[in-house]
């Protein structure tokens, strides 16, 4: 039986770190030092265009989709940062945000990706983070009107929504390994602190 797909959106200059703990916790398993559980989701990457991405430390990615609709098996949407967020082509990345949300599948925005969906009114009825309020109100305008339930947080999950700032990167992934039910509480949780401290906590 073929796993379910995390779809990850990246655009030109997206940011390399920021998925960088939830891609591979959710494909090959969540790590706790030497021991790994198996991964129970296959994890995919989907540009606007369907063509490869460079990152901002020049890494290219190679897009499995582009942004014509959702996967039949897609189980998640999560929106990469970068600096591809205000460009034309990341318009078309909200109707997949629409109707993920629509299909009540989990989505995830961390850094200028949380402006992004704050641009396009996502964010006005559930709590969420992101870099300051103050870009949320730069980017979103009249769109955005969500001030009152801006946290300042690393991560906020609230109503299958998952947002951080651009240094929230490890709550990031561990918010969404919960949403997606990725693994158990107590392996998240202890995931989460060996990603956040490492062997050797300083």
């Amino acid at each position: 039986m073929e796993k379910q797909e995390v779809i990850i959106v990246l655009l030109e200059e997206f940011a390399d770190w920021e998925a960088a703990h939830l891609a591979p916790a959710l494909r090959a398993g969540i790590a706790i030092g030497p021991e790994v559980t198996p991964g129970r989701y296959e994890v995919k990457y989907l540009t606007p265009d369907g063509r490869t991405v460079r990152s901002l430390g020049g890494m290219r990615v190679e897009a499995d989709y582009d942004a014509s609709r959702l996967p039949e098996r897609c189980a998640g949407l999560v929106l990469a940062g970068g600096l591809g967020w205000q460009s034309t082509e990341a318009e078309r990345i909200a109707p997949l945000v629409e109707q993920a949300l629509a299909l009540r599948l989990p989505v995830g925005a961390i850094c200028n990706a949380t402006l992004f969906l704050a641009a396009h009114g996502f964010l006005n009825k559930v709590r969420h983070t992101g870099n300051t309020a103050e870009m949320m109100e730069q980017w979103g305008g009249g769109r955005y009107t969500g001030r009152p339930l801006y946290e300042e947080r690393q991560a906020v999950s609230d109503r299958g929504i998952v947002t951080a700032n651009g240094t929230g990167y490890a709550e990031f992934a561990r918010e969404m390994l919960r949403l997606l039910d990725a693994d158990t509480e107590e392996r998240i949780a202890a995931f989460y602190t060996f990603t956040k401290n490492g062997y050797y906590p300083t």
